[in-house]
């Protein structure tokens, strides 16, 4: 199987979810399906169906995150320095609009771009990687070409 790349903050999390997942949300919708079924015939039963539902996708959410966590590789990223690779927190200078960006390159479970967190396989991480500050990426994406330039590589 393959090992799935991890910050310590992004497995923390994701253990975090899992946690909630059993010891909290499971058992409330045990409770509510044993309620829903108090009241009586379950084919027009609307509370049970969709108690049955949320069960659902609480089950196989917990199922996704035991994959997810039994395959992570954790990688400690305050050890690492030099050029951009994974874990790397990057400042990045739009060269169109001299707008700067910060984004951290993690693994895919992990990524959020509202939150600048950067999927490692996504155009942009695949660009940076290997290069170091003062250096100029071309990027090309689904939405069109970006130039920028890399101002800071820090390792967190």
């Amino acid at each position: 199987m393959e090992k799935i790349p991890m910050t310590r903050a992004g497995f923390d999390q994701l253990d975090a979810e899992l946690r909630e997942l059993r010891g909290v949300q499971r058992p409330a919708v045990i409770r509510a399906i044993a309620e829903a079924r108090e009241h009586g015939d379950l084919s027009e039963n609307a509370e049970y169906h969709a108690a049955r539902e949320k069960q659902s996708f609480v089950e196989g959410r917990i199922k996704e995150l035991e994959g997810l966590i039994s395959r992570a590789e954790v990688i400690d990223t305050s050890k690492l320095s030099g050029s951009v690779k994974f874990g790397a927190t990057v400042t990045l200078l739009d060269e169109d609009s001299e707008e700067e960006r910060t984004f951290q390159i993690v693994g895919e479970a992990e990524a959020d771009l509202e939150r600048g967190l950067l999927n490692l396989r996504s155009p942009l991480a695949r660009a940076l990687i290997g290069k170091d500050e003062g250096d100029s990426v071309e990027v090309v994406a689904p939405g069109g070409g970006k130039s920028y330039e890399i101002i800071s590589i820090r390792y967190i």
